[in-house]
């Protein structure tokens, strides 16, 4: 790559990207009251005296912050060598996402109310306000979701055959005289009880009923705190360690040790 090409990205990659410069700090603070102001747009449209008075103006404001938001996009791949990497990354996503619903309302009405999504953007602030402590709690909760993801499916598996039993069962006693009419409906009235939400649209009337209820209400509270509790002890078995406010310039990614010296992603000079 020439060098004049990698000055220029360098540079650009150092204002999008990076917080601890003052320009890269006054763009991100920037881009932040950006975004609170595009949210706030897109919630006052949606109150009808709000669309009725301004309606036209806030619709123009709208197409603003996405044309601007467009450029930023743009820019942020054409700062970093793999732009690919980055646009499949999380960020990179809701980055494309952000900007979609306003293009998309001119086929489908309504689609920018989607725009709200933009909320996730707001994540940066951890990295622009150096809160690295949130970083890297984000990335060790992160790590322990990933690592419980089998333990929790196996979870959701079994929970869903109890209440497919369940179900089978109430309706069996309670029968379609009561409400339970069809399976997939006792289904539902033993999602809804096990969950301890209780609509109350649908309660057994028969003793035997009333006392398979009672269990899945008991069953339900032990079953709540197993996700919690499996999360739990894969957070108390990982390492906590400090997290960098670095992203790297080939990729664009972050979440870097700070004595990192390579991306852990593609390997490349911090």
């Amino acid at each position: 790559m020439p060098s004049r090409e990698r000055g220029w990205r360098r540079s650009l990659h150092t204002l999008i990207f990076e917080a601890d410069t003052p320009a890269g700090r006054a763009f991100d603070l920037t881009l932040i009251g950006l975004i609170l102001l595009s949210i706030l747009a897109v919630l006052l449209e949606s109150v009808p005296a709000f669309r009725a008075a301004w309606g036209r103006e806030l619709q123009a404001f709208e197409w603003t912050i996405t044309i601007l938001f467009t450029v930023e996009y743009v820019l942020r791949l054409l700062a970093v060598e793999r732009p690919l990497r980055y646009a499949r990354s999380f960020f990179g996503v809701v980055d494309l996402l952000s900007i979609l619903p306003t293009y998309l309302s001119l086929l489908l009405p309504g689609a920018h109310s989607l725009l709200v999504i933009r909320s996730l953007r707001l994540l940066r602030i951890f990295r622009v306000l150096k809160l690295t402590h949130f970083v890297g709690e984000a990335q060790t909760l992160r790590r322990a979701m990933r690592a419980s993801a089998r333990k929790i499916a196996i979870f959701l598996v079994t929970v869903l055959t109890l209440v497919l039993i369940i179900g089978a069962a109430m309706n069996l006693i309670e029968g379609p005289a009561i409400g339970f009419t069809s399976i997939p409906i006792s289904i539902y009235w033993a999602i809804v009880t096990m969950t301890t939400v209780g609509y109350g649209d649908l309660a057994p009337q028969t003793v035997l009923g009333r006392m398979l209820a009672s269990v899945v209400m008991i069953v339900g509270y032990g079953i709540i705190a197993v996700p919690t509790g499996i999360v739990t002890a894969e957070l108390a078995s990982l390492a906590r360690g400090g997290v960098s406010t670095q992203a790297c310039p080939v990729c664009g990614l972050g979440g870097h040790a700070p004595e990192a010296r390579h991306c852990m992603y593609c390997g490349a000079p911090l």
